[in-house]
């Protein structure tokens, strides 16, 4: 057996190889358990590889309207083959840079399955058909999540897809219906719809990325549909059948049914944190409906063990939440004084095309929280840069608070919102208002000048519009 550690580390994602990154930071011996690959799923079957084939997506639509920019460029085709091993290799690129971060900080890495024996120790399967047991004060689970289905549909990664599946297929498809409309199924819409699919997107909810703000829905869909979408909100499938080498798939909009039929179907319809097999009996840790139980300092109901990320369940499943929310469990855990987690101010970016970049309260929520709300909008239709690139897609909502001017939520559309957004985070975390946010001097022609022209209207004194 090992040395005991002073932390041990379930999961090499990112929460997990960073969490261990900054353990080693402040001097806890420690060590990560990983079972497939640092990196985890957001590295090698996730984020990382979806947004390389969503950039090529993107250039491609760009390159069909070549020629209202002046550009002579022939026929633009893809080639999906070099596509997928551009994919691998910015992948395993990254993939080699977190091992160099693990043997750089001396972080133990062990490739296997880990179990908890008891809260101090954990036992390890490991890839190699050993097994061993770790001591360690404390611990942290990082095991993120999985796909879920829905009832009568099973994931077989042949025609019915999940994420993983649907980014390994070596042929453009002729048609897919994709179910779900958040982030996952509006990404896979945009990156297939741009490499030629006819695209089915369906909704249970009554908008395109439910959870967000109304108003990014209704524009998202708008988009979605002049781009030769079909979208179908306020409906749900109701069964799959075979035919031929087709899927038929019943769809149900309440009291009319329709069929569609598709190449594939793709279920992004959520996740599933993943605590099977990780013994939490055993050390005591509790769950409530299937997610890890924690604080306001991610700890479990074990004093000593903690968790981060996709496992504890929650709105934020995002890579950046999941290595922040590491960050702030491991500084906890070696005794480090730090403010509380602020979800208030956590960006929530959506790589569709065009990209969606939200922070904060909508503005229906906002008022069901007893705010008096004042919307300041401006949209890129009349913003100089957008016109130059021909981005004129889209556009900046800031939801304030009336009375005193602070920032309750902030909400794009748009070409490069994604990036844009950062602004708007950086205010929030510093107290800052729609007064400064307004005041502050911004680069022409920039596409940020449209969050500053989104604040001067939340003021009443906005310029271009």
């Amino acid at each position: 057996m090992p040395a005991p550690f002073d932390l041990v580390i379930i999961g090499g994602g990112p929460a997990g190889y960073v969490g261990a990154v900054r353990a080693a930071q402040l001097g806890l011996r420690t060590a990560v358990v990983e079972r497939e690959k640092l990196g985890g799923t957001c590295l090698h079957v996730g984020c990382i590889p979806t947004k390389v084939m969503l950039h090529t997506a993107d250039l491609l639509e760009r390159l069909q309207d070549a020629g209202s920019l002046g550009l002579e460029v022939g026929t633009v085709a893809v080639n999906l083959a070099r596509l997928q091993q551009r994919k691998a290799q910015v992948v395993e690129g990254l993939h080699k840079g977190v091992q160099y971060l693990m043997r750089k900080h001396k972080i133990n890495v062990f490739d296997g399955s880990a179990r908890f024996v008891s809260p101090t120790r954990i036992g390890v399967a490991f890839n190699d058909g050993s097994y061993n047991e770790l001591e360690t004060t404390h611990a942290l689970i990082a095991t993120g999540s999985a796909p879920r289905s829905i009832p009568g549909v099973v994931i077989d990664n042949v025609r019915i897809l999940d994420s993983t599946g649907a980014l390994a297929l070596e042929e453009i498809p002729g048609s897919m219906v994709i179910l779900g409309s958040g982030a996952v199924g509006v990404e896979f819409a945009s990156l297939y719809r741009a490499l030629g699919t006819e695209v089915t997107l369906v909704e249970l909810l009554p908008t395109v990325l439910p959870l967000e703000d109304q108003d990014v829905g209704g524009a998202l869909e708008r988009i979605f549909t002049k781009k030769g979408m079909r979208v179908h909100t306020g409906t749900t499938a109701t069964g799959v059948t075979p035919r031929g080498e087709k899927l038929a798939i019943t769809l149900q909009r309440g009291e009319e049914t329709m069929e569609v039929e598709a190449d594939y179907l793709l279920v992004a319809v959520g996740r599933a944190p993943l605590v099977d097999g990780l013994g939490l009996e055993a050390a005591g840790v509790a769950t409530s409906n299937g997610a890890v139980t924690v604080d306001a300092d991610l700890r479990t109901s074990v004093p000593s063990v903690f968790a981060v990320g996709d496992v504890i369940g929650g709105s934020y499943r995002l890579a950046h939440v999941a290595s922040d929310e590491a960050i702030h469990a491991v500084e906890t855990i070696a005794g480090q004084e730090h403010p509380p987690m602020n979800y208030q101010a956590v960006p929530r970016p959506t790589f569709s095309i065009p990209q969606v970049a939200t922070m904060g309260l909508s503005e229906q929520k906002a008022s069901e929280e007893g705010h008096e709300v004042r919307v300041g909008r401006f949209a890129f239709q009349a913003n100089s840069k957008a016109a130059i690139e021909d981005e004129r897609e889209g556009f900046v909502k800031i939801v304030s608070d009336a009375r005193t001017g602070e920032i309750l939520g902030i909400h794009m559309v748009g070409a490069s919102v994604t990036e844009l957004l950062a602004e708007g985070v950086a205010a929030k975390y510093l107290e800052g208002t729609v007064v400064e946010l307004g005041a502050a001097v911004h680069s022409h022609p920039t596409l940020s000048e449209a969050v500053k022209e989104a604040a001067l209207d939340a003021l009443g004194r906005v310029i271009h519009a």
